[in-house]
């Protein structure tokens, strides 16, 4: 596993599995993505937070805990295997409510920004209704 890490973002490669994750973490709220190659490779320990924030977040949201003072904090598990993509992350339970499955499946359907989950979403759901 490699690590790389800055002001407010750290970002992983996942040798075995082959896949690269970062977060981007801002005033006790964060967010998870699973990043590209290009991505994981313009990043350094001289990379500026906000440039950093800016590339991360290009990738698919995996993940996101929301505390940002206009209203009660929440979570939003949009791809329950972010662990594989950030294994730093170990199922936290922050303080607040996590979406339901539906509601996130509304938001992902619904926002153009959460597009690049829309086939991982569908298949979960289709799984979800045959069970």
């Amino acid at each position: 596993m490699k690590m790389k890490e800055g002001l407010g973002w750290k970002a992983c490669y996942n040798e075995e599995k082959g896949v690269y994750g970062a977060e981007v973490v801002f005033q006790g709220s964060w967010e998870l993505f699973e990043i590209t190659a290009d991505v994981w490779n313009r990043l350094s320990k001289n990379t500026s937070g906000r440039e950093a924030e800016e590339l991360i977040q290009t990738g698919r949201r995996l993940y996101a805990h929301v505390n940002d003072r206009c209203g009660p904090p929440y979570t939003i598990v949009l791809d329950d295997d972010y662990e594989l993509y950030c294994p730093w992350m170990r199922k936290p339970a922050p303080e607040g409510e996590t979406w339901s499955e539906e509601m996130t499946d509304a938001a992902v359907e619904l926002f153009e920004s959460e597009k690049a989950n829309r086939p991982q979403r569908r298949k979960k759901r289709a799984k979800r209704k045959k069970d």
